[in-house]
């Protein structure tokens, strides 16, 4: 597993186009996880990773070697050093309180957006059903989000559909 894991690490740096700088990669601060995670948390976390441009990345399942899980604990404490110089010594309390209310603001979301013609409309016409609606949310800033609507019947590779932007202070949603 250990060797599986550097192996992935390696490849990914290889074949980069960007060079990589410490604990900050692609744009986003990565933390490395291990251990059995909450779906919903996991869920609730990918949500809001555009906003904070923070990416959990899960490196072991339930049995963990210890030295890899020293590793990452260290390579973690410089990631949560790096955020607390840009976001503050309180982010943790705001990234957290942020992931306890996504689940909340996705419900804002979907009552945007079975209200919204143009988000019906554009569900008719790759045969999804308003009540069978797959998607992920991603909370682009306080009111506005990102939306990627899935059809998983189908038998492609993509099951991409549509993705809109909705503004939940305004009601207002765009085709992407």
């Amino acid at each position: 597993m250990l060797r599986a894991f550097f192996l992935v690490m390696l490849f990914a740096t290889i074949i980069s186009c960007k060079k990589e700088e410490g604990i900050y990669h692609g744009g986003y601060y990565w933390i490395y996880g291990y251990g059995l995670s909450d779906i919903r948390v996991h869920e609730a976390m990918e949500g809001i990773s555009e906003k904070w441009k923070i990416k959990i990345v899960d490196v072991a399942g339930c049995m963990i070697d210890p030295k890899l899980q020293k590793k990452v604990d260290e390579k973690n404490k410089k990631t949560y050093a790096a955020i607390e110089e840009r976001y503050g010594k309180d982010w943790k309390i705001k990234y957290d309180k942020d992931i306890e209310g996504f689940a909340a603001k996705k419900i804002d979301v979907m009552d945007v957006l079975i209200t919204n013609k143009l988000f019906r409309n554009e569900l008719k016409k790759h045969y999804i059903e308003i009540d069978d609606v797959d998607k992920v949310v991603k909370e682009m800033n306080d009111n506005l989000y990102d939306v990627v609507v899935y059809n998983d019947k189908l038998k492609t590779e993509n099951k991409e559909c549509f993705r809109v932007s909705v503004n939940t202070k305004n009601r207002i949603v765009q085709l992407k």
